[in-house]
């Protein structure tokens, strides 16, 4: 819909005014002058917003796929695909840009056929508001009204981002699952279903699929539940000891048998969503499955840095292997994100110290870090500063802007800035 006509409507003597004053021969221009009328002050222009967007994106949106804007009132807006993230952030244009509905390109003011043969355009205005008069020596000058909808100053651009999976361990830790007999405790209005976490989590649905295998997020009653982490522990610890019980091998598991053991323990849906979050087919044999190793490691490791706040490294490795199943095996790789191995001391020790708890401000991290260790090699302080890296920002670059890099016996550490 046209906007209301303006007090001044340009005439055809305007326009041929304009062409003398731009030394500019009307019969050689294309016979259509589009003449422009900019907005009212009572007309909203709020409305309209201008987003670049990229190829896949576009793509996305071609193909009739499903775009979602996220974000709660303290967040950053993001904007998700089917399977990515992308930040969303306002920049500004050196010069302004005009929305206008059916304006016509060079081409396409042309009424000759020659001039534009692959788009067939008619020669009437696609606008009801045409006035037609003579100008010149014969030549019919045709003016078509386009209303300009907005002025833009600022568009959004946007930027692939890593999922932010964080709220998703914060929101369900409020009502994490102790069992059944402690139910009563919960309030319930703090629970999600699996729609209402994926509306609220920022990341797409790909993305919030691998969110909940991160976390281990199990759906108990139709709500999504983190398990307490003692609780979890229990429970698998009865899982793995049905190993031995069952003189099975380690990619001899069996589902069914693992579920029917342990039923009244712990519910059906438990005992299953653990399984599945621990062990996967087997390799050799289909019918079977094989634990893990490196998340039986990972939850069997931090369970006993809980229990004391050091340990002596050859200590902590003993009584960590010895707390495994026959066959897997204890690698300080295992310990990614829940403890860090200090051998610069003079009693190299291993403690706890847990990613998902530091700050989610950098520079405040970088600070608990560097105090708990004075050195770190880049596979050492990968795990607690990934989550700050970008596809277009990795950790080796944050630590080079925001740390200092030393060179000991061919090792490369990162120390602190201003240490």
């Amino acid at each position: 819909m046209d906007a209301p006509r303006s007090k001044y409507e340009r005439t055809p003597e305007d326009v041929a005014s304009m062409l003398t004053y731009a030394k500019l021969e009307a019969p050689k221009l294309t016979p259509i002058t589009q003449t422009l009328y900019y907005p009212d002050s009572d007309i909203n222009m709020g409305d309209y917003k201008l987003l670049e967007l990229n190829e896949e994106v576009l793509t996305q949106i071609q193909q009739g796929q499903t775009l979602s804007f996220k974000g709660g009132l303290s967040e950053k807006i993001v904007l998700c695909t089917d399977n990515r993230t992308y930040d969303v952030k306002e920049a500004e244009i050196s010069n302004s840009l005009l929305l206008i509905p059916n304006l016509k390109m060079a081409q396409q003011t042309s009424t000759s056929p020659l001039k534009s043969p692959r788009n067939n355009m008619s020669n009437k205005s696609l606008d009801s508001s045409v006035e037609e008069e003579d100008i010149g020596s014969g030549n019919t000058r045709v003016l078509e009204r386009r209303p300009v909808l907005k002025i833009f100053h600022e568009y959004f651009e946007c930027r692939e981002i890593k999922p932010r999976f964080r709220k998703m361990n914060d929101l369900l830790q409020l009502t994490r699952y102790f069992g059944p007999e402690n139910e009563y405790c919960i309030d319930k209005s703090l629970l999600f279903t699996y729609q209402q976490l994926l509306d609220t989590i920022q990341c797409s649905r790909a993305e919030f699929a691998n969110g909940l295998k991160e976390y281990r997020v199990i759906e108990v009653d139709g709500r999504m539940r983190i398990l307490d982490y003692e609780y979890e522990y229990r429970i698998l610890s009865l899982m793995l000891a049905l190993i031995s019980e069952n003189s099975w091998k380690l990619d001899e598991i069996d589902r069914d048998e693992t579920v029917s053991a342990l039923n009244g323990i712990a519910p059906d849906c438990i005992i299953e969503g653990l399984f599945d979050s621990y062990a996967t087919k087997a390799s050799e044999n289909p019918d079977k499955y094989q634990y893990q190793e490196d998340m039986v490691c990972h939850i069997i490791a931090q369970y006993i840095l809980q229990q004391g706040s050091k340990f002596h490294v050859g200590d902590f490795m003993t009584s960590w292997q010895e707390a495994l199943p026959e066959g897997m095996i204890a690698n300080e790789k295992y310990l990614r994100g829940i403890g860090i191995i200090d051998k610069g001391s003079n009693q190299p020790c291993v403690r706890a110290l847990s990613e998902i708890n530091l700050s989610t401000k950098l520079m405040d991290r970088l600070k608990v870090l560097f105090k708990a260790k004075e050195r770190w090699t880049l596979e050492e302080i990968e795990p607690y500063i990934e989550y700050f890296a970008t596809p277009q920002l990795s950790v080796s670059t944050l630590m080079s802007k925001y740390a200092r890099a030393i060179t000991d016996n061919g090792i490369r550490f990162y120390v602190g800035k201003h240490g």
